[in-house]
């Protein structure tokens, strides 16, 4: 349900708007904005970026499926779900989100659902991350890596999964959230 009061803050005009880089993971433009107030900001930076997927993948045996990659920007190894960019026209989210768990895992089939929608920073990129439910999927094919990719699979029990969250060894923010909205659905009454 969303609500919106009578006094919510009204949307900025862009008065000017130029790209400063533009490349297919890293744009960024610089806007000109005219707060309600009337006030000026000359100078804000958005960060675009194409739509993110995450999937959270339940086999037939209750496991889910999680990864390990290396990500340089923190120098770490770390537990994930399997994720990926919707950067190929005419597909659909849903589409890619299948791509990249058979991609990245091996993984297919199943009952998919839409579960979750979230910003990383919505003061700053103008992307969101859909997160995909999955179960009963199953091992289809083998791993199916771009030539930079170096991923492990780990399909773990309900229990692993929470002890990895309890321990922060899902330090992926975007991935933390859903997979805790999954174990509090969990524990919800049906």
């Amino acid at each position: 349900m969303t609500m919106k009061k009578h006094t919510d803050p009204e949307p900025w005009e862009v008065i000017e708007s130029h790209y400063l880089h533009k490349e297919p993971w890293l744009t960024m433009r610089k806007d000109s904005v005219r707060l309600p107030n009337g006030k000026n900001i000359d100078d804000f930076y958005i960060w675009e970026y194409p739509p993110w997927l995450n999937i959270i993948a339940i086999t037939q045996n209750d496991d889910i499926v999680l990864i390990r990659q290396y990500r340089h920007g923190i120098g770490k190894v770390s537990f994930e779900l399997p994720a990926g960019v919707h950067d190929k026209p005419g597909e659909s989210l849903l589409e890619a989100a299948k791509r990249e768990l058979l991609e990245e895992t091996g993984y297919g089939g199943g009952i998919w659902v839409k579960w979750m929608e979230l910003s990383a920073n919505p003061a700053l990129q103008t992307n969101i991350t859909h997160t995909f439910l999955a179960t009963g999927v199953t091992q289809i094919s083998t791993q199916q890596l771009d030539e930079t990719e170096e991923i492990t699979v780990h399909p773990v029990t309900i229990q692993e999964l929470k002890a990895l969250v309890e321990e922060g060894e899902i330090i992926q923010a975007l991935h933390a959230a859903p997979i805790i909205k999954y174990l509090c659905s969990r524990q919800s009454p049906q």
